[in-house]
């Protein structure tokens, strides 16, 4: 289980890792967002630094600024010290890395703002 804390817009932030292609640990801070659907969004540049394998397919998404074209990777994430093979999304203009909600068919979340408890796990 993975502590968080929520931020001063009461975002759920926590502390996870990504796994580069040549095994480089990369701690980063990640939002939790329930809506959006998958299980990572991360900014291109990330991506390319880390060297994760890039797919050949694209997806389009609504986002608040518009229909964007989102181009997808392979990357190992560290979560609760295991390491998770996940299908990512990314684009230009990604600024937070987010978290998707199908994280929550594997991880527990449990958010108390009044108390200040939020874990996944």
């Amino acid at each position: 289980m993975i502590d968080g804390e929520f931020n001063r817009k009461g975002e759920l932030v926590f502390d996870i890792g990504l796994i580069a292609a040549d095994r480089t640990h990369c701690p980063v801070r990640a939002i939790l967002d329930t809506g959006f659907n998958e299980w990572l969004l991360i900014n291109n540049k990330d991506a390319e630094n880390l060297e994760w394998l890039r797919q050949p397919d694209t997806r389009k998404a609504r986002t608040a600024g518009g229909t964007v074209i989102l181009n997808r990777y392979e990357g190992i994430v560290l979560l609760d010290e295991e390491e998770w093979s996940v299908p990512v999304l990314e684009g230009d203009e990604i600024k937070d890395i987010l978290l998707g909600v199908r994280w929550l068919r594997y991880k527990r979340l449990v958010a108390d703002f009044a108390a200040g408890l939020l874990t996944l796990g």
